[in-house]
């Protein structure tokens, strides 16, 4: 049959074909349709063989047909008003605070490119209260911060001044900050975005969290959703899909992803050689969600309608997303030449347009019908989580001063006639003469458009977002029957300080009050802390209950999960943890509940791997409890250099709002416990703590007598072992920490025994608290020369104390060191710094030289050079010891 007539029949067979689907859509709809398609590649696999090629994608159009979209709710001239406004002076902010301070920053085009994904949310979808007393909790873009001031602005809840010190906290009246910060702006932020990733992990955990709040009879199920809303280029970021899985896993059909596709990072485009939107569809679908897409605005509708054979369709999703930027700048002819000029059919689909309407062809998101149906679908969507990918113009609206440039995103400044070209395009009333100033401009509260923004939020529960608002009470101390166990100790017994904790948890897990508010989280690691006689104590959370025999059911500790269960057990991942751990600790905020978060997992993997989340966590004013396991640089036997911690409390000294404590002894433990729990929940603090533990047994002694020794504990430091040689001549001052405090303690016993040197034992239980406390001092007496000089609290301790100072611990030693300036007379600093060793304990204290020995000589070198004992006796220890003076020194070996 000639080539002519068999290309003949296909096109009239394609053509029965699709008129056979026609009537099916027309009479059973896309369902029905759905299933027949479904049933065809079932019959001709089975029949035929034929396996139709995998794809992970859609088309690239909408995946809501212009007939599925339901009619928007609102009047759009006015929402197109009140965006136009907020735009206006979004962009006057920026403009004017570089215009004041040179390089002050700030970034115009975000939300420029956003402004119809937020308004269209504003105005229809985020609620400030349900119907049933819920709300919905939003992470916002944090490069959008200025379109957010400016809507809050219009709603008349950030006053002119604030605008006008943008990016200037510290001027009269205070100011806006940078980006979403609830640390300086505690009524209006919740969570802090800007360090690109954290938004979407967290939107995920903060999603699941409400599902465990209900679950466990915490929180009522009210209908509230989390929205998330993030650029493109950002989802290249490991914690932007990290989690995805997660969320489909556990079928978070109460958390929105909204993906602001401007096609464009900081230095270009996001894929200038492929698609993002299509690269992202494939990622989600894959991963269970749901997936939306906004491309095309309505001005597409027709074309795309009308493209029978599908030519246009292909044609769009041929071209790579840096040739669509081309597009963005070109103008409508050299848009219609290079689109359309490919094939002679798609140039007659536009030639009743103009070049001009070309080139003003609207994106999807930027169409508030479009997003709008993308929403409602979202909200409507049941069983899984949903992503919107809406693709947008960056900088949409600067006109030649930026919009889909790659400089965009770095625009701070527009002249005048830049400005005259955004006001004029987008209707603001500024008059010529002022455009200079980039005034901004609010209508009266009575005017139309304000009286429609706010008859909108009151249809929304009548509040406005962001805000932040502390809803939960403060709570009733625990009792203290809880605690007094710890302080007898174990009468020569040995445990681990982990075994303490753990035991100390499951007593506060029984309590009656304060018992349901806690929230146990371990990464995969229970059994390494000793924790599983809390899987049946509590149970293990999961949003099914227990769908299986566990293999151990017939041991005494196994593995239950249940949909009331108390434990996140998160798998093997810190971040997901220390999501959980954020969620858990501001929901005294969020939802109203003190949840109380116990974080455990190996120290070495917290402040070096997840220290950017542990710094949004103090951004955000989290409570809550980490607990580094396993900690320490010697105290990991076998385990070796990836697992050892030597460095955790140098980085804790970091992050401002955060106690970090290193406790030796089981009494040490629960009056930081006791004292935390005071402090966030009932005296509520904006402080979090960080204790190190570790898995070496070890006899816990009783607490010493004294109301010195708690609050030592606390401040941290105290005399927990004065020497019994009173008369000695030779004097020394020993600090010990967590597990090398017992190296420290057979130190004592040497030098009093074999060197006739008395030595006291301080134990040093947090040398952060010890240096901020040094430092508040300093500053203060700086500040205050004429009155009486506030002395340091290590300075008070020590002052009577004689001899020589010797501090040793199982961390670096920069940690003692930072607080030797108000040490009476110069410190000796053992630590840890190098890379750790697979080795047994003792070997590895020889190695860092920080056991007893090593304590001793360092005493004793001290001691030689006050000029109290003769050098030659350092070098006889040196022997006697057995140390090798040329070893190499094992903070580089």
């Amino acid at each position: 049959m000639p080539e002519t007539q068999t290309d003949g029949l296909e096109v009239l067979e394609t053509r029965e074909w699709l008129d056979s689907l026609d009537y099916v859509l027309y009479k059973g709809g896309p369902d029905r349709a759905g299933r027949l398609l479904q049933q065809l590649s079932l019959h001709a696999r089975r029949q035929a063989g034929v396996n139709l090629p995998f794809t992970a994608t859609t088309p690239y159009q909408n995946t809501i047909a212009a007939r599925q979209q339901p009619p928007f709710p609102g009047s759009q001239e006015m929402e197109r008003r009140i965006k136009s406004l907020v735009r206006w002076n979004a962009l006057a902010m920026v403009v004017r605070a570089n215009k004041m301070q040179e390089g002050i920053g700030g970034h115009i085009s975000t939300f420029a490119s956003s402004a119809t994904l937020y308004e269209v949310a504003f105005n229809h979808f985020l609620h400030a209260k349900t119907e049933s007393g819920d709300r919905d909790i939003v992470y916002f873009q944090g490069h959008a911060a200025p379109g957010m001031y400016a809507r809050a602005y219009l709603e008349g809840r950030i006053p002119r001044q604030k605008l006008e010190n943008f990016r200037r906290e510290l001027k009269p009246g205070g100011g806006l900050s940078s980006y979403p910060h609830p640390w300086l702006m505690p009524d209006f932020w919740e969570f802090p975005t800007v360090s690109m990733g954290l938004g979407p992990i967290q939107a995920i955990y903060q999603a699941r969290f409400i599902k465990y709040l209900e679950n466990r009879g915490l929180k009522q199920a009210t209908g509230g959703r989390v929205w998330a809303f993030l650029g493109d280029g950002e989802m290249d970021e490991p914690e932007s899909l990290g989690s995805i899985t997660l969320a489909s896993r556990e079928r978070l059909d109460n958390l929105i992803f909204v993906v602001n596709c401007n096609l464009q990072r900081l230095d270009g485009p996001v894929r200038g050689n492929g698609k993002i939107i299509q690269e992202l569809e494939a990622i989600f679908r894959g991963a269970g969600w749901n997936v939306i897409k906004v491309v095309w605005g309505s001005d597409w509708d027709s074309l795309i309608t009308n493209d029978r054979d599908g030519i246009l369709v292909r044609r769009l999703g041929e071209i790579t997303d840096g040739q669509y930027q081309k597009y963005f700048v070109e103008s409508g002819a050299y848009f219609r030449q290079n689109l359309f000029g490919t094939d002679p059919r798609l140039l007659k689909m536009v030639e009743h347009l103009s070049d001009e309407q070309l080139s003003r062809m609207r994106l999807g998101g930027h169409d508030p019908i479009k997003v709008h149906a993308a929403y409602k679908a979202a909200v409507e969507h049941k069983g899984s989580p949903t992503i919107i990918l809406a693709k947008t113009i960056k900088g949409y609206g600067l006109g030649e001063a930026g919009e889909g440039k790659n400089i965009t995103h770095q625009q701070k400044k527009l002249n005048e006639e830049e400005l005259r070209m955004f006001r004029s395009r987008f209707g603001i009333p500024i008059p010529d003469e002022e455009l200079h100033e980039a005034p901004f401009y609010r209508p009266a509260d009575d005017s139309p458009e304000v009286r429609y923004l706010q008859e909108r939020r009151k249809q929304l529960g009548g509040g406005y977002l962001p805000e932040r608002k502390v809803r939960a009470k403060p709570i009733q101390p625990p009792a203290e029957s809880h605690f007094e166990e710890f302080y007898k100790g174990t009468e020569g017994r040995e445990v681990s300080t982990t075994m303490v904790f753990v035991r100390l948890l499951s007593k506060l897990l029984r309590d009656p009050e304060i018992g349901k508010l806690i929230v146990p989280i371990i990464p995969d690691e229970a059994r390494t802390f000793g924790m599983e006689a809390l899987f049946r104590q509590v149970g293990i959370y999961s949003s099914v209950g227990q769908l299986y025999e566990p293999v151990d059911m017939d041991t005494l500790l196994y593995y239950k999960e249940a949909k009331d269960g108390q434990i996140l057990e998160e798998g093997i991942t810190e971040a997901g943890s220390m999501c959980s751990f954020i969620a858990a600790g501001t929901a005294y905020a969020t939802h109203g509940i003190n949840t109380i978060p116990f974080f455990i997992y190996y120290s070495m993997f917290g402040f070096q791997r997840i220290g950017d989340l542990i710094w949004a966590a103090a951004d955000m004013r989290t409570r809550g409890f980490l607990l580094g396991g396993t900690a320490g640089r010697t105290t990991l036997a076998g385990e070796g250099l990836q697992h050892q911690d030597g460095h955790s409390h140098v980085l804790a000294l970091s992050v401002p709002n955060l106690l970090a404590y290193d406790p030796a002894f089981a009494y040490e433990i629960a009056v930081i416990i006791q004292n935390g729990i005071k402090r966030m929940y009932v005296d509520q603090e904006s402080i979090f703590y960080y204790l190190t533990v570790t898995n070496e047994p070890l006899p816990m002694p009783p607490m010493p007598d004294g109301k010195d020794v708690r609050d030592g504990i606390l401040k941290g430091m105290y005399r927990f072992k004065a020497s019994a040689k009173k008369d000695a001549k030779l004097r020394a001052q020993l600090f010990g920490s967590g597990t090398i405090m017992y190296e420290v303690l057979k130190a004592q016993q040497i030098l009093e025994e074999k060197y006739n040197v008395a030595a006291d034992v301080w134990s040093v239980t947090s040398y952060k608290s010890l240096y901020g406390d040094g430092n508040d001092c300093e500053r203060w007496n700086m500040l205050h020369p004429v009155q009486t000089p506030r002395v340091p609290y290590v300075t008070q301790c020590l002052k009577d104390a004689p001899g020589v100072f010797v501090a040793a611990s199982d961390y670096m030693k920069v940690l003692p060191e930072s607080i030797a300036q108000w040490v009476p007379r110069p410190l000796i600093a053992l630590g840890t710094d190098g890379f750790g060793r697979s080795e047994n304990r003792a070997s590895l204290r020889d190695f860092f030289e920080v056991d007893a020995k090593h304590v001793v000589l360092a005493t004793l070198h001290a001691l030689a050079r006050e000029k109290h004992i003769e050098i030659k006796k350092v070098e006889q220890a040196v022997r006697d010891f057995g140390i090798n003076p040329e070893k190499a020194n094992p903070a580089i070996s």
